[in-house]
């Protein structure tokens, strides 16, 4: 009887999770429209109105994993209801802002609030969902996500032709109406009573931001000491009774390579979103707007195709899917840097293989990742994958920028004639050869491992 109970109950949250996921993606990304109206209105210049935009992925991603520490100790819909409620003051802060501090102010408690939501997309599938239907809820998820990536830019253009842009900060606020339903249908299910460790949660953090810093705004000075936040990190967890994050957790050798390769992966996947509307610009010379409209089919088809992948990854195996992804993959990569340069109808029809390969990627991932946890390091394991892919999409896009910026003279693919393209086929080719070899790596660990298991069974 509960264990039915804890099904429906899943299957409930995971609606819930969805249109949540839909809000808390058009939150993060709608400001970037509006950059440059903002800086205009506040007497700004461009780099400093685009701190609204960083300074909320650094709360973003440093609050990710704390979330997830505290979601093993604590019961999760007290978590939710704490960070749904900063959320809620972060909004009323931005909408009342008449300078540009409060506008920082307001998006930093939105993404203190906000960081609560990708540590409980990945904790719930996890804790209400058997190894065998998690797929199909990790690809609930991801359908959530894509609609949030394609309505954030419409919606946000509609609003701002209709009122100012400070009325954007009022879109979480929807959130904090579905909150009784998360009070209602999540358990309370709380971890071992123990002391958090502060200081050891404290040197991640400061690390983190170090880097972000680093990659933002350069400089060497910055990256080092970040490193060296990290060196002592290292030795807080190795020292302390009971650390931030237990050591064990990277000794289990299908967890950490998972962890890397799905770095590798969200790395190499922000190319899309990142690089193709720079190329769009560059290279076929679109206006925003239109570039914006070549981006929504590859994401309404994500947004559609994102419950099959889940299911795949059931019925299937992970390793189907991820093999599935790896060739929509080669395919988009292939093809951008063979006909880069070509009518922007094409590049839009490319990204379609690109933007569902990457998604049935992350679902294979992540449900791969999962089952390698023990269930008292679920939250803080879960929470280390959600900031790493944050700090992976940080320095993949620095590098791809400073490689545009810096351009080339030669083409590794014969294929392309568009010489004003050469730079963005070599990066696409490379990217398309980096694919290769991580399905070489995945399907050497987990491929092993499910083999492994069918045999104990």
């Amino acid at each position: 009887m509960e264990l039915e109970w804890q099904q429906q109950a899943g299957e409930k949250l995971m609606r819930i999770l969805a249109f949540t996921l839909v809000i808390s993606v058009m939150n993060a990304t709608m400001f970037n429209i509006v950059l440059p109206k903002m800086s205009v209105d506040l007497h700004l210049s461009f780099s400093q109105a685009s701190w609204v935009f960083a300074v909320y992925t650094l709360t973003y991603a440093i609050g990710s994993v704390i979330y997830g520490k505290l979601a093993d100790t604590y019961k999760l819909k007290n978590l939710l209801t704490f960070g749904i409620s900063l959320l809620f003051v972060g909004s009323l802060v931005g909408l009342a802002a008449q300078a540009y501090w409060m506008v920082l102010l307001g998006r930093i408690l939105q993404a203190a609030g906000a960081s609560v939501i990708p540590a409980t997309a990945m904790i719930i599938p996890v804790r209400y969902f058997p190894a065998e239907r998690r797929g199909r809820a990790l690809g609930i998820s991801a359908t959530g996500l894509a609609l949030g990536n394609a309505l954030g830019p419409v919606v946000s253009a509609l609003i701002v032709s209709l009122v100012h842009w400070r009325w954007l900060f009022c879109i979480p606020v929807f959130i904090l109406f579905i909150l009784p339903f998360y009070r209602k249908y999540l358990g309370d299910e709380q971890g071992k009573a123990g002391r958090i460790d502060w200081l050891g949660g404290g040197l991640l953090a400061g690390a983190v931001a170090l880097l972000l810093l680093a990659v933002t705004n350069g400089g060497w000075i910055l990256a080092l000491a970040s490193l060296m936040i990290f060196l002592l990190f290292i030795v807080r967890i190795r020292t302390a009774a009971e650390p931030f994050v237990q050591p064990r957790l990277f000794s289990n050798k299908g967890y950490s390579l998972g962890l890397s390769l799905a770095v590798l992966v969200m790395g190499i996947g922000y190319a899309l979103p990142f690089l193709t509307p720079k190329l769009l610009a560059d290279v076929n010379h679109l206006a925003p707007g239109v570039i914006g409209f070549a981006m929504v089919p590859a994401a309404v088809t994500s947004a559609i195709l994102g419950r099959t992948g889940g299911k795949l990854a059931d019925k299937r195996g992970n390793s189907f899917l991820f093999s599935t992804a790896s060739v929509l993959l080669l395919i988009c990569f292939v093809l951008l840097s063979s006909f880069t340069g070509m009518s922007p109808a094409f590049i839009a029809g490319f990204l379609i293989f690109g933007t569902v390969g990457q998604m049935f990627m992350q679902i294979a991932l992540t449900n791969a990742i999962s089952r390698t946890l023990p269930k008292e390091e679920t939250g803080v394991g879960m929470g280390l994958l959600s900031m790493l892919n944050f700090l992976a999409g940080a320095v993949s896009t620095g590098i791809y920028s400073k490689i545009v910026d810096h351009g080339s003279g030669f083409h590794l693919n014969p294929l392309n004639a568009y010489q004003n393209a050469f730079v963005y086929s070599n990066l696409y080719f490379v990217l398309a050869m980096l694919h290769v070899g991580i399905f070489a790596l995945y399907h050497l660990q987990f491929s092993r491992a499910a083999q492994k298991n069918n045999q104990t069974a």
